[in-house]
């Protein structure tokens, strides 16, 4: 029978406990969706409520993940059924668990002031930002940053790290950058400037309502 308090999953050919990082980069990307909606609702309607019933939902999630186990967090279920079709990766659960340790102090933080206090500061910024940073990368690059403080910190006890950056091994061709390439994203950049620096003042210009829609409906 398998335990309910535990921490990865033993997989045969895997000497350590790992967890599958497919459904960890699911369930940060939930819960960046999560997050970046409920901060677009405070700048634009200055309403805290969805972000407090986030932050709460957040903080529930990651102690699950920490101090119960990674198989009843919600949120990585749910990846699990999301990219349940997909060839597991497999990653090391003691770097993931550092993370999610920094997750639970990162959501903590949230909680007290926005929820307990009910205020906020800069220090809520700063913490929303880089809980977005985290989730952000995780989901979009397959990066957990903090598994890179691990990483440095526990430099030879870190094993079967996502996309296999562990491992000390020469790129492919397909993974190296070209002088070319580097050219092109400094062309694009400076076309960018460019493009700011002659038309700033035309797209800064709020654009007009082409069929009247908004004008009639004020009339009304």
């Amino acid at each position: 029978m398998p335990k309910i308090i535990a921490f990865g999953e033993q997989v045969p050919g895997y000497d350590i406990p790992v967890l599958n990082e497919r459904e960890i980069r699911a369930a940060a990307g939930i819960l960046f969706l999560i997050i970046f909606i409920s901060l677009m609702i405070i700048l634009f309607n200055n309403d805290f409520a969805l972000a407090k019933y986030a932050i709460t939902f957040f903080l529930t999630d990651f102690i699950i993940r920490v101090f119960i186990n990674p198989k009843y967090s919600p949120s990585l279920i749910v990846g699990r059924l999301i990219v349940r079709n997909q060839t597991p990766e497999y990653v090391g659960a003691k770097q993931k668990k550092f993370a999610w340790i920094i997750g639970v102090i990162l959501s903590a933080t949230m909680f007290v002031f926005l929820v307990v206090v009910n205020a906020y500061s800069p220090i809520t910024g700063i913490v929303c930002l880089m809980c977005l940073i985290f989730l952000f990368f995780e989901s979009a690059f397959g990066i957990c940053l903090a598994c890179k403080l691990y990483a440095a910190i526990y430099r030879d006890k870190v094993q079967y790290c996502p996309g296999e950056v562990c491992d000390a091994k020469s790129k492919q061709d397909i993974q190296k950058t070209s002088r070319t390439q580097w050219l092109v994203v400094l062309g694009f950049v400076a076309y960018i400037i460019l493009v700011v620096y002659l038309f700033n003042g035309e797209i800064n210009k709020k654009p007009y309502d082409l069929f009247g829609i908004s004008g009639a409906a004020k009339t009304k």
